[in-house]
């Protein structure tokens, strides 16, 4: 099993420890460093910015919001950001959801298989750097010919050279349809909210996207990361306490009434009226009682706390039933060095 660090977004302001927290999983074998962005600060910039002193970590977005940055602007980013880590960039993308799309990128969030689907496409052309580049599809035409256009606009291939024509692209996906469509065109899959008891459920649909006519990779070549949070304790309950507000806030704040995308993949591992309840109060304002409302079991199906032996035991189940890389947030160096331990000895 893999593990990388997951910085996350910030918060009303920067982490004060990512530092040394990216230093200390560089230094310990950590597989990863990955950076996430919502409606604040951005995925790519702490990668450069922190990532400018690690040698060995892969440095991923975790994931990039893909209306945030034309297809064309968003491979400029990668290239050079693979670039300046010496070939160690992995471009992690996702439609997100209506609301920071519609409210927050001002563009429509309609048809997102599609739109993902040509804005991968146009990336990889961009990274092969075969031809100049064009793109006939209705969500992001190259040359752009619609409305307001001067007629002007000229096929173009990137002035630099990208390091690496094949920069792995993973995609974050939720639904069933989603995650097939993953498997088919990308080269690994980022679960937000993963449960290895379900894991045949995710394999189906992985399964599904590989056999398609086309399809970009094997299971054997594709790379499944999972957010899992980690915490090797002798308090599991305390943890579990703390990762409940995170989990309440996904289910029942984020994403618009009847389109929450979380909520959706709760119910499918047979949590319905937990997540029907935690809706209802969060909506209410009734925070502490939605927080109070998600069950123990809901934590211990998407993480994994308790003492080292029983850290061991879930990180071997969570391997065998698909998952090659765990995407861990880490508190402190000791929470890094702790994580690192169980996994790797």
């Amino acid at each position: 099993m893999k593990v990388g660090l997951q910085l996350g977004y910030w918060g009303a302001a920067p982490p004060q420890n990512a530092q040394e927290l990216v230093l200390e999983a560089d230094r310990v074998g950590f597989d990863a460093v990955f950076a996430a962005e919502s409606w604040g600060s951005d995925a790519f910039t702490p990668l450069a910015w922190w990532g400018s002193d690690t040698r060995e970590v892969r440095l991923g977005t975790s994931v990039a919001q893909m209306s945030a940055r034309s297809p064309a602007s968003c491979a400029m980013h990668a290239l050079t950001l693979d670039h300046l880590s010496g070939g160690r960039a992995i471009l992690g993308l996702g439609v997100s959801g209506p609301q920071v799309v519609e409210g927050w990128y001002g563009q429509p969030f309609a048809k997102p298989l599609a739109r993902t689907r040509e804005y991968v496409s146009i990336v990889r052309q961009v990274l092969a750097r075969e031809a100049p580049i064009r793109n006939d599809g209705p969500h992001h035409r190259l040359p752009y010919d619609g409305p307001g256009s001067l007629g002007l606009g000229k096929p173009l291939k990137p002035i630099t050279h990208p390091l690496r024509p094949d920069l792995p692209i993973w995609l974050g996906a939720e639904g069933p349809k989603n995650v097939a469509q993953t498997a088919e065109i990308a080269d690994g899959w980022i679960a937000v909210y993963y449960s290895p008891r379900v894991g045949t459920m995710y394999e189906e649909w992985l399964a599904e996207g590989f056999a398609r006519e086309g399809a970009r990779r094997t299971r054997e070549e594709f790379e499944v990361a999972a957010t899992c949070q980690v915490v090797v304790t002798d308090d599991p309950e305390a943890e579990r306490a703390k990762l409940k507000p995170s989990v309440a806030l996904y289910l029942g704040g984020m994403g618009a009434p009847g389109m929450n995308f979380h909520a959706e993949l709760f119910r499918r591992m047979g949590y319905d009226e937990a997540v029907s309840d935690i809706e209802r109060l969060f909506a209410a304002g009734r925070r502490e009682e939605a927080v109070a409302a998600v069950p123990d079991e809901v934590v211990d199906d998407v993480a994994i706390i308790g003492d080292r032996d029983h850290v061991r035991e879930r990180i071997a189940v969570w391997e065998k039933s698909g998952v090659d890389v765990l995407l861990v947030g880490c508190r402190d160096v000791e929470h890094v060095r702790s994580v690192a331990d169980a996994v790797q000895n």
